[in-house]
């Protein structure tokens, strides 16, 4: 199966399997933190004896995330000068060693340092298999496999979950096994994927200077950027703070919170789906649309008095949050020829996660400017309501590189 494309200078064009191939790996940023979030009150008794125990252990989970906001960049610089396939394997295989190693290892500061070695991969692995999905297809082709990351990511956000919690059974120890699936995805890539070439004019400028950054759209990108910064904030809000606030209005089994939360985030991959069906139109358009979604869903959690009606208000912003993910990640690929895509994905990244990192900052703020986690939400419907004000007046639109700069063609 292929998406009719074709390579250029007798690459394969590109099919199902090296599509699926890199589109796999974005499973991993989840797991980084999901598949943990179960074990954490068990990290938390087992080193209760060390000094600031309670500042340090939640740090297994987030410093994965803070990695991948600093080092994206880096890794998308490394991957338009070294190229994008090699390095992404010894990701792969770096991801695998270092994520097991908290199976073996007795010190928290070890166990902190294996996972700063978990977030350099991460980094490398999200920036460089994005950057050939954008390498390898064009046009709907490209728009559907980059948009079905947000889904994919999410689905794989449920199953980690659940995965976390049972291996969790067994003790802290045992879920840190399923990082070496790392490995499995190192043999698909090897199978499925080849080095992108691009064209004989991008070969050289790669060849020739790697590092440079010789017509970047600095202005366009730094306005996409900022978007994505913001939009983080929005999609993250959900997803950490939703059990927060079904607890506030009556809900106190954690079970029965989890699962009522992953329903609420079934709108996630039904608005990567519907992104599928209309992510033509305008940017502007798009835009407009996902932010009175993330406003509309925030208001609606905000004014809730019973739980059924905060999940609808969750159901709505997570509907615009998957449309809202794969609208930014598209346009910014848009804008990027190969010799500067690992770059500019890099950045994407890196704004995406810096959003992620930002996100129960702000709430926590606007929750004691607020009173209350659900005046916060207010708070945040007014913030998205201003970026649907913004798409309709900015004058948006996409970039040039759908098919010029990609190494297919048809």
């Amino acid at each position: 199966m292929t998406d009719h494309s074709a390579a250029t200078d007798g690459d394969p064009a590109p099919g199902f399997l090296t599509g699926f191939s890199l589109l796999l790996p974005i499973t991993l940023s989840t797991m980084a933190i999901v598949l943990l979030a179960p074990i954490l009150p068990q990290l938390l008794a087992d080193f209760s004896t060390v000094p600031a125990h309670e500042y340090w252990v939640p740090m297994i989970l987030t410093i994965p995330a803070l990695c991948v906001a600093f080092f994206s960049p880096l890794a998308g610089m490394l991957g338009d000068r070294f190229g994008r396939r090699r390095l992404l394997l010894l990701a792969f295989l770096l991801y695998a060693l270092v994520g097991i190693a908290p199976i073996f290892l007795h010190s928290l500061p070890a166990i902190l340092l294996s996972r700063v070695g978990v977030g350099l991969a991460e980094a490398a692995i999200m920036v460089l298999s994005t950057t050939m999905i954008g390498d390898y297809y064009k046009g709907a082709a490209r728009d559907k496999w980059l948009a079905a990351q947000t889904a994919f990511a999410s689905l794989s956000a449920l199953l980690f979950f659940n995965l976390g919690g049972q291996l969790g059974a067994f003790g802290w120890r045992t879920p840190f096994w399923a990082y070496a699936s790392a490995l499995v995805m190192f043999a698909l890539v090897l199978r499925f994927t080849w080095e992108p070439r691009g064209d004989a004019a991008a070969r050289a400028t790669v060849v020739g200077d790697g590092n440079g950054w010789a017509g970047f759209p600095w202005r366009r990108m730094a306005m996409i950027l900022a978007i994505t910064v913001y939009g983080s904030v929005f999609f993250y809000t959900v997803q950490i703070q939703a059990s927060s606030g079904l607890h506030a209005l009556g809900l106190s089994d954690p079970a029965r919170i989890g699962f009522l939360t992953s329903v609420a985030s079934i709108g996630v991959p039904l608005g990567t789906f519907l992104y599928s069906r209309i992510g033509r139109w305008p940017i502007g358009r798009l835009l407009l649309l996902e932010f009175a979604l993330l406003a509309a869903g925030f208001c609606v959690m905000g004014l809730a008095h019973a739980p059924a009606g905060f999940l609808i208000g969750c159901f709505l912003n997570q509907l615009g949050a998957g449309l809202l993910l794969p609208t930014l990640l598209v346009w910014a690929m848009s804008l990027l020829s190969f010799e500067i895509r690992g770059r500019g994905a890099g950045l994407w990244q890196s704004a995406f996660a810096f959003g992620q990192f930002l996100s129960p900052v702000i709430v926590t703020l606007l929750s004691k400017q607020a009173g209350s986690l659900a005046g916060a939400f207010v708070l945040l419907s007014l913030g998205a309501l201003a970026g649907a004000g913004a798409a309709l007046v900015a004058p948006f639109r996409r970039g040039e590189q759908p098919v010029g700069g990609a190494i297919v063609h048809g």
